[in-house]
């Protein structure tokens, strides 16, 4: 199987009766191994609700989501954190980060929670690529919002995890910025082979992207392969005037 993550007919309902909200309908989508996804769409379209069933973080009301050849239906709510915490990394647009931990100790945090030792030589690595060598003692506050993102980004990687999702990770971020921590998800795709799925509102920050998915009143509506920002941007224009 080549899908990091597959979704099969999967729809989530907010509430009952006539105040139902159908926030996905029958989504069916493969998000490729090694490769780096954009999911984009107008406000209220279902991307953050996309993201969070993939990741495990919200049960779908129907249909299934698989990451690698697991199963997430039926798991209870100790093995979904399980399964989070093992094979799965997260990027928000909040740093999210423990003002009173050194950088090193917020990125080993997922590892020291789960009780599993540090690999060094991984440990350096995941540093040098996101580039905060000669910072690792420095504590949040001490950091540009840039460089805590990239400490985010480095926590997210260190349990070497199936899938890193991001909810839009640039967010909070200036342009110039943005396109460093953007260069960085890419560089860790290219250089790692790494798997990344991202929501975004941002044109700019979808061209980064192998595939970006568009999303329309809760259904996948098209695809676009080497995006371009402006090729996004008419894309966004268009879904805009349709819904």
């Amino acid at each position: 199987m080549n899908d990091a993550v597959r979704l099969d007919a999967v729809s989530k309902v907010y509430g009952k009766g006539q105040g139902a909200v159908a926030a996905l309908r029958e989504v069916s989508i493969g998000i490729p191994r090694g490769a780096f996804t954009a999911v984009m769409g107008p406000s209220g379209s279902g991307k953050s609700t996309f993201l969070h069933c993939a990741a495990g973080l919200d049960r779908p009301t129907s249909g299934s989501v698989r990451l690698g050849g697991t199963e997430l239906a039926g798991m209870d709510e100790t093995r979904l954190t399980e399964l989070r915490r093992d094979r799965v990394g997260f990027v928000f647009q909040a740093f999210n980060l423990v003002s009173s931990l050194t950088v090193v100790q917020n990125i080993t945090l997922p590892l020291r929670l789960a009780g599993t030792p540090v690999d060094r030589a991984w440990l350096e690595e995941v540093v040098r690529r996101v580039r905060l060598d000669g910072r690792t003692g420095h504590r949040p506050a001490q950091l540009s919002g840039g460089q805590q993102q990239r400490v985010a980004i480095a926590r997210a990687l260190v349990t070497r995890p199936e899938v890193v999702f991001g909810d839009e990770p640039t967010g909070a971020l200036d342009t110039m910025t943005a396109r460093d921590v953007l260069t960085l998800l890419r560089d860790v795709v290219d250089g790692l082979g790494q798997t990344v799925v991202m929501v975004t509102h941002d044109p700019v920050a979808a061209s980064y992207a192998d595939t970006v998915l568009f999303l329309a009143d809760g259904r996948i509506v098209d695809t676009m392969s080497a995006p371009t920002a402006d090729r996004v941007a008419d894309r966004m224009t268009r879904l805009g005037a349709w819904v």
